[in-house]
């Protein structure tokens, strides 16, 4: 692949700008999955290893620019860092525009970029900034990778160097390796709130899966085409578009569900079959009878890519479903299995199940969009950077 690459740049005592996801799911400002920090420590290594001067840039959650709010700072992240690094001096800064000072050796990490007013926008200005803090920029945030954003997109092109961390071309080279000819059938799991997010990879998807199979919200959409859903999550704009889908491709959805009753005085849960659902109801996880039908599907899969819960799993009551599925697939010794997104290794995690999953990506939408279209925002611009610089 025509990229710079961090092994091939000389980083010793420069100046670098990493961009990772930490991006990690929290609780009460508290990491309950700290999966996608553990994958970028290696990348930290090899900085440390050369006596960079080291500034790191990571996104969580999906604030509101300009507002800084608590509950999605990278402040636990940094915390969880220093415990990691101990004989390393990190620093937190939360002004992206302030003057820095950092000796070689040293960390310095910057409070959530997406606080950042034209971040998301790709702002022309703030991608300057980005840039002026570097010798070189490594991008190496897979899961933002599908983003053209200041701080994944950008940056790059101001910069006096780009290039790719090991973990994006770790990734890279997994997922063509996993997509290019693969054994049939193939299955996609898909699960999640909302479909909206989703409905033109989940289309992609089903062009190349044999049976897409969906959970979630996205699947109480599916049922909403012909039932009543009661107070489930779904969305009433995409029930025409996902009647279209169901049409044409073999989309399983649930046949029963386990739902949540709210009555006067009381709170119950019980199954129900997705034509009997009533309107004080609410779809908390897929039933007994559709996770019995998933599992035959799954067993004679040849390849499985799997993305999203299929119900309210951080609930023990609810999350019998996904972990019945996620058992399914890490039994399934004669399939290749591409699992990908932060609830799904959160799952995968929660089960134990890391090393019985034959590719674990760790992005999400990224994950998805480059086996949709062998390609991403970043990795075009790390192609542009390089070549500009074979022409010149």
């Amino acid at each position: 692949m025509l990229i710079n690459t961090m092994k091939k740049i000389n980083i010793y005592k420069k100046k670098i700008l990493i961009r990772l996801d930490l991006n990690v799911p929290m609780k009460n400002n508290k990491i309950t999955s700290d999966e996608r920090i553990k994958s970028s420590l290696n990348t930290i290594k090899i900085a440390l290893q050369n006596k960079s001067k080291i500034i790191i840039l990571s996104h969580l959650g999906r604030p509101t620019e300009g507002k800084f709010k608590k509950k999605y700072s990278l402040l636990p992240i940094v915390k969880y860092l220093r415990k990691k690094f101990k004989k390393t001096i990190i620093h937190f800064k939360k002004n992206i525009y302030e003057e820095i000072k950092i000796n070689y050796g040293e960390i310095l990490i910057f409070e959530n970029v997406r606080f950042n007013v034209g971040e998301k926008n790709n702002d022309k200005k703030l991608s300057k900034r980005y840039a002026s803090l570097c010798d070189v920029f490594i991008m190496d945030a897979f899961g933002t990778a599908h983003r053209k954003e200041s701080s994944t997109y950008g940056v790059g092109f101001f910069s006096k160097i780009s290039c790719a961390g090991p973990l994006l071309m770790s990734e890279i080279k997994s997922l063509q390796k996993s997509i290019k000819n693969p054994k049939r059938p193939l299955i996609t799991i898909l699960g999640g709130s909302k479909i909206s997010t989703k409905f033109n990879i989940l289309k992609s998807l089903c062009k190349i899966s044999d049976t897409v199979i969906v959970g979630g919200g996205i699947a109480n959409t599916f049922l909403a085409i012909k039932n009543n859903i009661g107070n489930s999550i779904y969305e009433k704009n995409f029930i025409k578009l996902a009647k279209k889908l169901k049409k044409k491709y073999n989309i399983i959805i649930p046949i029963d569900s386990k739902v949540k009753q709210t009555n006067i005085n009381e709170i119950k849960y019980i199954f129900k079959k997705s034509n009997t659902i009533q309107k004080n109801d609410e779809i908390m996880d897929i039933g007994k009878k559709s996770i019995k039908k998933i599992e035959k599907i799954i067993k004679k899969s040849k390849t499985i890519i799997w993305n999203g819960p299929v119900g309210v799993f951080e609930s023990s009551e609810f999350r019998d479903g996904t972990k019945r599925i996620a058992y399914s697939i890490s039994k399934n010794k004669k399939a290749f299995s591409i699992a990908g997104g932060g609830d799904t290794l959160a799952v995968i995690n929660m089960f134990n199940l890391k090393n019985k999953i034959s590719y674990i990506s760790t992005g999400g939408g990224a994950f998805l969009e480059f086996i949709e279209k062998k390609t991403l925002p970043a990795i075009n611009m790390l192609k542009k950077k390089y070549l500009k610089k074979i022409n010149v």
